[in-house]
């Protein structure tokens, strides 16, 4: 079949899921997705997720001229900045095909995507809740990758990531879809993932690839990315403590050595107040010590540019007491979170 015929079997028929914030990757995840041959999409539904009223709807003019024939196919909406869960799950209630998949606004499937997913759902057995695609994340070459390309290109690795991500319709209502309290792009594949489990689906990997460059990021994102240790507070209220087994995340080992970082720093800073010398010095002989051996784990494996190094130093003595404020809010904030329900229209 063509790149634009829909596909004529009712049980592999999908729709396309995309929550974006109108970025520049935009275009070019559509124009991908247009120009992938295999079965076309029944539905392709872009869920425009900029907060407030005053977002410019041209914005979305371009990357809608590059789907081309499937543009006739494809629903827009808003979703008021509620985050990339919130967005999904608007997108999800439009949705009619027997599969929904999800795509990220800055990736690009492969040419074949569309024949790719279309086998990977007619493989998928009756009790299979969901296929996931293969995502490739290319790093530069001739250098070793920096902090935050590493961290991107953790996505290859990753189970149930929804930067490509098919899932049974009946599947997602039958969980109450996304839960909304993860407004990050973060946990919250990994948490619907756990209740469709939960729920007596399988999950498993599909053949299909779809292409993950590394964002532009600014310098200093690694401290905001500290916001994702409330997140994991969530998990184990959701989940349990063994939550990062059943998910097979790595184990929060790092978030206690912050803690003892952060500490230490502390009293530091109260034992000097209080005039008491040699136990400052000590205390923040551990401070440092703590900062030295996390800042070497991040500047080892990377480039060791001037910049980057420079960087690191001072994000790694910044962002242990950001990691355990983000913890400790996130403990307290989600301590009788109950079992998410989709709110009722």
């Amino acid at each position: 079949m063509s790149t634009m015929d829909a596909s004529g079997d009712s049980g592999t028929g999908y729709a396309v899921v995309v929550p974006t914030l109108v970025r520049d990757t935009l275009a070019d995840c559509l124009a991908a997705l247009a120009a992938a041959t295999g079965p076309g999409p029944e539905q392709i539904v872009l869920v425009d997720d900029r907060p407030g009223p005053a977002a410019d709807p041209g914005a979305l003019e371009h990357p809608l001229t590059v789907l081309g024939d499937l543009r006739a196919r494809t629903v827009v909406l808003r979703s008021g900045g509620r985050g990339p869960a919130a967005a999904r799950n608007a997108g999800l209630r439009v949705v009619t095909a027997p599969w929904t998949a999800f795509l990220d606004d800055d990736v690009q499937v492969g040419p074949h995507w569309c024949g790719g997913l279309a086998r990977d759902l007619a493989e998928a057995a009756p009790d299979t809740g969901a296929v996931q695609g293969v995502i490739d994340v290319p790093l530069p070459g001739g250098r070793r990758p920096t902090d935050w390309e590493r961290d991107t290109a953790g996505l290859a690795r990753a189970r149930w990531t929804n930067a490509d991500m098919a899932y049974r319709t009946d599947v997602l209502r039958q969980v109450g879809g996304f839960d909304e309290r993860f407004t990050r792009a973060f946990r919250e594949d990994a948490d619907l993932a756990l209740r469709v489990l939960d729920a007596g689906w399988r999950i498993r990997r599909g053949r299909r690839t779809t292409r993950h460059p590394v964002p532009p990021a600014a310098r200093w994102v690694s401290l905001g990315q500290q916001r994702a240790h409330a997140d994991d507070a969530l998990m184990r209220r959701l989940h349990g403590p063994d939550w990062c087994a059943k998910a097979v995340a790595p184990r929060g080992g790092r978030i206690r050595r912050h803690a003892t970082i952060t500490a230490a720093g502390a009293a530091t800073v109260a034992l000097a107040a209080a005039g008491r010398r040699r136990a400052a010095t000590v205390t923040g002989l551990g401070w440092a010590a703590g900062t030295a051996e996390f800042a070497w784990a991040r500047i080892a494996p990377g480039p060791r540019t001037r910049h980057e190094v420079t960087t690191m130093l001072v994000t790694s003595a910044l962002i242990p007491p950001t990691a355990t404020w983000h913890r400790l809010s996130g403990l307290w904030h989600h301590r009788n979170a109950p079992a998410w329900r989709e709110p009722t229209a």
